[in-house]
C-alpha cells in the first residue's frame, strides 16, 4: 500500500496554525463546500453548498481550525492535472477568505486503486475511507483528534474520521449509505452548524 500522500496545499492568507485548543473542523470538499456535479475544478462549474458560510464562521467562532481532506480521483483518472487541480484551490481559498473563511490547508488525495492512470492506481493511504489524510494533518498541526470535528457527505468521510479518532463525526444524510454508529447524521449544514455548536 502506497503511504505518500501529497503535499497539502497551503491557504498564503490564513494563520498557518491551529488555535491554542488544537481542534480542527475537517471537511470533506465535493457535497459539504461546493455542490458535487462531479469531479468539480474550475470557477464556472462551482457552486457553493448553501450554509456552508455560517458553518465555517461558527466554527472558527468556536475555536477550531478549518481543515480540508478531499478525494480527488479526477486526477487519477486523467480529467484534470494536479497543477489544475492546485490552481483551482487557490482560487477557492481566495472566494472563501474574502467571505471571512480562513482554511489552513487543503490535503487531497489523487489515486484510484482501479481507475487510476499510471502513477496513481494505487492502493494508497490517502484516499478515505483510509485514514491517512487526516493522520497527516494530526501530525503536521498538531491536531486533537480526540477534540476535532469531521464533516462529510458520504460513509467513507465518517470511516476515515472514526479509523482516525476523530472524536466527532456529522455526516449529511445520505440514505444509500449505512449508518455508523458514533455519527451524527443531518440534513443539511444548518442542522450540521447547530450540532457542532452543541457538541
Amino acid at each position: 500500500m502506497s503511504t505518500v500522500i501529497p503535499t497539502p496545499i497551503l491557504n498564503p492568507r490564513g494563520a498557518g496554525s491551529l488555535p491554542p485548543s488544537r481542534r480542527a473542523f475537517l471537511l470533506d470538499r465535493d457535497g459539504v463546500i461546493n455542490v458535487n456535479f462531479g469531479y468539480v475544478h474550475t470557477p464556472e462549474a462551482t457552486e457553493w453548498v448553501e450554509g456552508i458560510d455560517a458553518l465555517c464562521v461558527a466554527a472558527q467562532s468556536a475555536g477550531f481550525g478549518l481543515v480540508v481532506v478531499t478525494n480527488q480521483a479526477g486526477i487519477g483518472r486523467g480529467l484534470y492535472t494536479e497543477a489544475q487541480f492546485a490552481d483551482y484551490t487557490a482560487w477557492m481559498l481566495r472566494q472563501l477568505s474574502a467571505r471571512g473563511i480562513d482554511i489552513l490547508r487543503v490535503y487531497y488525495c489523487p489515486h484510484h486503486p482501479t481507475a487510476g492512470q499510471g502513477i496513481y492506481q494505487t492502493q494508497c493511504a490517502c484516499r478515505k475511507p483510509a485514514p491517512g489524510m487526516i493522520l497527516a494533518a494530526a501530525r503536521d498541526l498538531d491536531i486533537d483528534l480526540a477534540g476535532s470535528v469531521m464533516i462529510g457527505d458520504k460513509a467513507s468521510d465518517m470511516q476515515a474520521a472514526l479509523a482516525a479518532g476523530v472524536g466527532r463525526c456529522i455526516q449529511i444524510d445520505d440514505p444509500s449509505d449505512a449508518r455508523l454508529p458514533g455519527v451524527a447524521y443531518v440534513r443539511d449544514l444548518s442542522q450540521a452548524r447547530e450540532v457542532l455548536l452543541g457538541a
